[in-house]
């Protein structure tokens, strides 16, 4: 049985970031996650799509920023439990908790983490016919890596953020770029809908609304798409893929077995205090918990973290009082030994 101090269930942005808090409180940290490698959809799905609203990053590639959170954690030690989904949790008559994943796998810890993003997942999909048949043979639902489509036709079909910025991005190396949505108005950020509009200006996007893919076309591999906008047939577009981009429809699979308080798909907690759910000593964190105000977004998820930890520890250490230090005072002690220091400096205070 694995033990540890804190159990994280995701490995994402937010769980990661969660094991270098949590080192600070020189706290062990164990991960679940049931994908094969750390990273959430950062990794899995969108490893190549730029980032833009991580403070200190103008433009930072998600899996850059795994990369940077994985070697941030490194000299804390933390274990991975990779390619297993936490399925059964248990409570202890020590109030301590046991998470057995679906290969079998116990892990034993006073505090369980959950940090899962949206949870499982699978793209939605738009309602034509035939569209098995073309997948990974001209359709796809996640962009990976964008080389793929280097001086190749795209069509993109969707109306959010995903839709948007992998219009922008993909404009640079694809010969020919097509934005369908089946809406005038966009519902992703104002400033993508505003480069889209001079992508279209300037001839570098074909954008098509209010408009529908309705059919698609080839023998095995997709060479063309049809089109209805305003109710009339528009006339055949020739592409080599076609990339509905629709969100994805999360579920928290057997998390919503646990007893957790569940609204909307996500995790009800206390966010007055310590995101705490409504079993003591269970915590929700990052886009898979809810309350009033809440952002999803990766800061968020980081914030959150922070404030976690310091109620883990006070659950753990119950007899012990933490005064928490600033890293550019304290310096950061890996539970390797290595540490690095903080800068000495003169501050002279102005009065």
């Amino acid at each position: 049985m694995i033990q540890t101090d804190i159990l994280i269930i995701g490995a994402g942005p937010t769980g990661l970031f969660t094991v270098f808090e949590a080192g600070l409180l020189k706290l062990k940290t164990h991960l679940i996650d049931a994908l094969p490698q750390p990273g959430g959809q950062c990794a899995e799905i969108y490893p190549k799509k730029p980032i833009y609203d991580i403070p200190g990053f103008p433009e930072i590639l998600a899996g850059d920023l795994i990369k940077n959170l994985l070697a941030q954690i490194e000299s804390f030690k933390p274990g991975f439990t990779l390619g297993e989904r936490a399925e059964t949790l248990e409570r202890l008559e020590d109030d301590t908790f046991i998470v057995t994943t679906n290969k079998g796998t116990q892990h034993h810890a006073p505090v369980v983490v959950i940090a899962g993003g949206l949870g499982s997942f699978e793209p939605r999909k738009p309602p034509i016919k035939g569209l098995e048949k073309y997948e990974d043979n001209g359709v796809a639902y996640i962009i990976r890596d964008p080389e793929k489509y280097r001086n190749q036709k795209v069509v993109i079909a969707g109306g959010g953020d995903s839709a948007l910025d992998w219009t922008i991005e993909l404009a640079k190396i694809a010969s020919e770029v097509t934005l369908v949505h089946r809406r005038n108005e966009f519902r992703g950020a104002l400033d993508s809908v505003e480069k889209v509009q001079a992508l279209k200006n300037q001839g570098k996007v074909n954008l098509i609304t209010p408009a529908e893919i309705t059919d698609l076309h080839g023998e095995q591999q997709l060479t063309g798409v049809s089109i209805v906008k305003n109710g009339e047939a528009l006339t055949y577009l020739e592409t080599d893929h076609f990339i509905p981009l629709f969100g994805l429809s999360p579920k928290l699979g057997p998390l919503g077995n646990w007893g957790l308080e569940i609204e909307k798909n996500a995790i009800k907690v206390n966010n007055s205090y310590d995101y705490q759910t409504n079993i003591p000593g269970v915590y929700a964190i990052g886009d898979v918990n809810t309350y009033k105000g809440k952002l999803k977004l990766i800061l968020s998820g980081f914030h959150e973290a922070a404030v976690m930890c310091q109620s883990a520890y006070q659950r753990i250490h119950p007899d012990k009082k933490y005064l928490m230090k600033y890293t550019t005072v304290s310096g950061v002690e890996g539970f390797d030994g290595s540490k690095k220091e903080a800068k000495k400096e003169i501050v002279q205070a102005i009065h």
